[in-house]
């Protein structure tokens, strides 16, 4: 049976349409997020930790908080010891008002003494005596004044304490540092959370990243800060969406299993990051490609 040659080239154009748009191709890889790590920054149980994975949080979002008993109690006990404090100032503050009051008794005795002596009324003793009497209220004055000072340095060091016991109070409210979705929980409300221990792993989704590889060959070809075409299969058939080259690797790298190179499979490949402006329907995982021209 004989076919005209112009069927068979309509049979064949498609193949050649997606062969050639093949060839256009330049890299490919996989979409992965911006991922951000919570960590605890104080020690308690955790509370308030209703979210699941998936769940989409809004920047500055509170994600959970962690018990704070024990450091509301140490504040208080601060409080306490500043308020006792304050007490303290108020006795010594009534005692210099006290000692002033009797200095200047003193000095106006010792003008008396002083016009006595001159006139041979008063003797020498009598002189010394409210001398050594004044000198010992200076004494007594200027004591009274350095534990006001002592005083008001262990304030200062209470207010310190307390503003670092507030600080750790905050830190204790854990919230989201970007717009995104919970992609994995380490730990359920109830559960001992440390400092520095993960919580729960948030993918920034409003901008996803296209790791992808090329050969040494193509290396030319991109630079970072390159603006690309970005490729992606939906339910439409293929799309389009442009992206910014913001890394590329230093060093080659053994080709990745999943990945094919514009080229015929090479041994080693560079790896680069492309950012990619996501309106929700670029999925993590999802496969990409890229078209440098």
């Amino acid at each position: 049976m004989k076919h005209n040659p112009s069927y068979i080239l309509l049979l064949l154009l498609p193949l050649l349409s997606c062969n050639s748009e093949k060839e256009l191709v330049d890299a490919y890889g996989n979409f992965e997020a911006i991922e951000v790590i919570l960590s605890a920054e104080t020690t308690g149980v955790i509370e308030n930790f209703p979210l699941q994975e998936g769940d989409r949080l809004k920047q500055g979002q509170v994600v959970l908080s962690i018990d704070t008993v024990q450091l509301l109690l140490q504040k208080k006990q601060l409080q306490s010891g500043k308020s006792s404090l304050s007490a303290r100032l108020t006795t010594l503050d009534a005692q210099i008002k006290a000692s002033r009051v009797q200095l200047e008794n003193l000095q106006r005795e010792k003008k008396r003494i002083d016009r006595l002596f001159e006139g041979g009324a008063a003797t020498s003793k009598q002189k010394d005596d409210i001398e050594g009497q004044i000198e010992y209220m200076h004494a007594e004055i200027a004591a009274a004044e350095s534990q006001k000072a002592s005083v008001y340095a262990e304030q200062r060091t209470l207010d310190v304490q307390i503003s670092q016991v507030e600080e750790k109070i905050d830190r204790s409210i854990v919230r989201s540092p970007l717009e995104g979705i919970i992609l994995t929980k380490f730990k359920e409300e109830g559960e001992l959370a440390s400092p520095g221990q993960p919580l729960c792993k948030i993918g920034k989704m409003d901008e996803l990243i296209l790791r992808a590889y090329i050969s040494g060959k193509q290396l030319s070809a991109v630079k970072t800060g390159s603006k690309v075409t970005v490729q992606y299969d939906s339910e439409l058939g293929i799309e389009e969406t442009s992206g910014l080259v913001s890394w590329i690797s230093p060093r080659a790298e053994f080709t990745p299993k999943i990945i094919q190179t514009k080229e015929e499979r090479v041994n080693l490949v560079y790896a680069i990051k492309v950012l990619v402006p996501n309106d929700g329907s670029l999925k993590i995982g999802m496969p990409g490609e890229v078209v440098f021209k």
